[in-house]
């Protein structure tokens, strides 16, 4: 905080203190009086406050040293804020400071406040935004067998800020995986706001099982109610609605490895097969959300086990110093070329894709293709016929002890029993069981073509039905109904590492 001297005698600039450096003014000091008071003062050296100050205050011996003949001590003022005070002193000329000298000084030091309070309100929100951005981010993938995944999230390095790119790891009901990559159009901190309001939609929907094209259809009205919301008449409050926001959706079903697509505007995902052929996927493009009444189309392919998912935002292809077919090349041959781990491609995208930092934000998820083979998943066709529930039980429990899960066999039992029922007396036939064993959780599925939604209520005393979803729902961890174009599969989860809450048995 402390000025140099006076250069119209041609004299160097005294010493001050360096960067982030503390300086501490003594009571009744010049520099402690003008924050106090927030007023600029004329300063004779021999002034006995100053004379004091000078002989306690090492900071202060520049004075001395250069033979000051003047002091002039004006607060940096922003608002009424003190940011500080500067100092001048004048040795060369012999005439002191006048007014005038005291009038210019104040114009420069309000100059110099005005900008150090931009420079720190700037790096406050950029700080600001950086936290918010990381804190709605993924910390931790969630555990799940059907993908393996490693992500990357580079913030822009622009004095436009962090943007609104994002990317999530969802588990979905019966093994299936769902991955998500989005980015929110502009910068700073309504961005990253808008952001969050949109992965926690993504998150909430997916939890319903929608396909992927509803799913970006419901996101697309909400992007238009958040800028009906946002905009107040304003214009360019637009932006920070969201309109204009690409999405992906993708859900792979490690049973059936095939993989369903919806985008919104987003770029498509790139893939690459076992044998090392490298190619986007054919997803159709979809117009950005925001736009409202536009059709998404579901995309499906099934992937060979091993194959290889890149996911990412325009930002890591958006390079200013090439064109975008040379990004491409570059893309495809750090996929194609053979990596350790997931985290190694990853690196590798990055560094054969940026030479400096980038311009916009980059979130980048990589994700390799597991399968539940035919040892882990069994499957049965019934008919629409109470008598044969008992046979659904027997299967199930025989199925069981091939997998050598009979400790589970109990609950099972009295799970597939329940969705058996319900299928046969509200649903329409074919009716399908499916068990499904990955890892240490169970999934008991029954499938039917009728598209009503059963919904768990609770039975009065002396009412014969009505407690079938309720005691799922105590015996498993989880249960849900997803729905297909044709029906809807009423599914149970249950962990086999811990045992069943039988309290209401």
């Amino acid at each position: 905080d402390r000025g140099g001297g006076d250069r119209g005698g041609g004299g160097g600039r005294a010493p001050g203190a360096a960067a982030g450096e503390l300086t501490a003014y003594g009571p009744g000091s010049p520099p402690a009086e003008c924050l106090a008071t927030g007023t600029p003062a004329l300063y004779d050296p021999t002034d006995p406050a100053v004379a004091a100050w000078a002989e306690s205050d090492p900071g202060a011996a520049w004075m001395r040293d250069c033979g000051t003949r003047s002091l002039m001590v004006v607060p940096l003022l922003v608002d009424g804020n003190r940011l500080g005070v500067a100092l001048f002193g004048r040795h060369h000329r012999p005439e002191p400071f006048g007014p005038q000298e005291l009038r210019l000084a104040e114009d420069l030091t309000a100059r110099a406040a005005a900008a150090l309070h931009k420079a720190r309100r700037t790096s406050w929100a950029r700080t600001t935004t950086m936290a918010l951005q990381r804190s709605l981010l993924p910390h931790t993938l969630p555990e799940q067998a059907a993908l393996e995944i490693a992500t990357r999230y580079l913030p822009a390095a622009t004095r436009a800020g962090v943007g609104g790119d994002w990317f999530d790891v969802i588990p979905l009901s019966t093994a299936r995986v769902a991955l998500v990559v989005g980015d929110v159009v502009g910068h700073g901190i309504r961005a990253s706001a808008t952001m969050g309001r949109l992965r926690t939609a993504v998150r909430t929907l997916a939890d319903v099982d929608l396909p992927a094209d509803e799913l970006l259809t419901h996101l697309d009205d909400l992007v238009l109610r958040l800028a009906a919301d946002e905009s107040s008449g304003d214009p360019a409050a637009e932006t920070a609605g969201g309109i204009g926001t690409t999405c992906l959706y993708a859900v792979y079903d490690p049973v059936s490895r095939r993989c369903s697509i919806a985008r919104a505007g987003h770029p498509p995902p790139a893939v690459v097969t076992p044998d090392g052929t490298v190619r986007f996927l054919d997803v159709p493009a979809g117009p950005p959300l925001g736009l409202g009444g536009l059709p998404f189309e579901v995309f499906e392919t099934e992937l060979p086990e091993g194959s290889l998912l890149a996911l990412y935002t325009d930002g890591l292809l958006a390079a200013r110093d090439r064109d975008i077919d040379v990004s491409l090349d570059k893309l495809f041959a750090a996929l194609g070329r053979p990596a350790a781990t997931l985290d190694a491609v990853c690196d590798r995208i990055l560094a054969e894709l940026l030479s400096h930092r980038p311009d916009d934000d980059i979130a980048l998820l990589v994700a390799r293709t597991h399968a539940l083979h035919e040892d882990r998943v069994a499957s049965w066709e019934l008919e629409s016929d109470p008598a044969i529930v008992s046979r659904a039980r027997r299967v199930a429990s025989e199925q069981l002890t091939r997998w050598g899960l009979d400790d589970a066999a109990f609950v099972t039992e009295m799970v597939v029993s329940e969705l058996v029922t319900n299928a046969i007396r509200y649903g329409r036939p074919p009716l399908r069981l499916r068990l499904i064993h990955q890892n240490d959780t169970l999934v008991s599925e029954v499938y039917d073509s009728s598209g009503t939604t059963p919904h768990m209520r609770r039975a009065r005393i002396f009412d014969e039905g009505g407690r079938g979803l309720l005691l799922v729902a105590q015996l498993a961890d989880r249960w849900g109904t997803r729905h297909d174009r044709v029906g809807k599969a009423v599914w149970a989860e249950q962990s086999l590492s811990a045992p069943a809450d039988l309290a209401l048995l």
